[in-house]
């Protein structure tokens, strides 16, 4: 973020990023967070009142293929921006479309998200892989798209964005490193707090998801752990001739 740019942030859950872009754009510029959540609105606004930053940043409750934007407030904003919500939606570039609509000419799209195949464990555990495998297919069961994150320049043209930029952002680490233990706990809670949804893809049962998520937290003391894993950065911009229906 530039000082000064008006950014929407879509998804933007409990505002910690939100309210770092908002400190970014700084005093002379302005930061709307999304959120179809009101606990989370209610949770973000609350954190961010506490931090003193809530002078920063305004969050409202919305959908973000139809966000509570203002009529006068379409094609104003310098950046719209996404993490981790693509994955989670039906139509992602429905999505990018809106984002695309929100932003000035010349304004910038900026989309993050995980392709959930890059995991890589290392020495290797058959029985994650497999949990891994039906931690997967819930997202294809909801219709949603797991594998999203390698294709947000593709999302970006479908929109009718010119693709700027595409990178992305290393998740991984090893044993010894301070962070590792925090790394596989938190992956070890995506897979426990998944459990209904992984269960009824009925790839595995109860025993072999509690045995593969006991199995991991072991695995993390071995002092020649490792995991790869990254999220997908792309970036757009609005052309100044205006966007295009398909």
């Amino acid at each position: 973020m530039q000082p000064g740019e008006r950014v929407l942030d879509l998804g933007s859950g409990l505002g910690q990023l939100t309210r770092s872009m908002a400190i970014a754009s700084g005093s002379k510029g302005r930061t709307v967070g999304v959120d179809a959540s009101p606990e989370q609105v209610d949770e973000a606004k609350r954190l961010a009142k506490a931090a003193k930053e809530e002078g920063w940043v305004e969050f409202r409750v919305g959908d973000a293929v139809h966000p509570p934007l203002r009529e006068e407030e379409w094609g104003t904003f310098d950046v719209a921006h996404v993490r981790f919500l693509l994955e989670h939606v039906p139509d992602p570039v429905a999505v990018v479309r809106t984002m695309l609509r929100a932003v000035r000419p010349g304004g910038r799209i900026i989309l993050e998200d995980e392709d959930h195949d890059i995991l890589r464990l290392w020495p290797e555990l058959p029985r994650v892989e497999a949990l891994w495998r039906a931690y997967i297919q819930t997202y294809v069961r909801l219709g949603n798209d797991p594998h999203v994150g390698k294709k947000l320049v593709e999302l970006l043209h479908q929109a009718g964005a010119e693709p700027a930029r595409n990178n992305w952002i290393f998740f991984g680490g090893c044993s010894g490193t301070p962070h590792f233990p925090g790394l596989v706990e938190n992956m070890s809670r995506v897979l426990d707090g998944a459990r209904a949804e992984i269960l009824a893809t009925e790839l595995l049962d109860g025993r072999a998801l509690d045995g593969a998520v006991e199995a991991l937290r072991a695995w993390s003391k071995r002092p020649d752990a490792g995991i790869w894993y990254g999220m997908g950065v792309a970036e757009g911009v609005r052309s100044q001739r205006g966007t295009r229906d398909g």
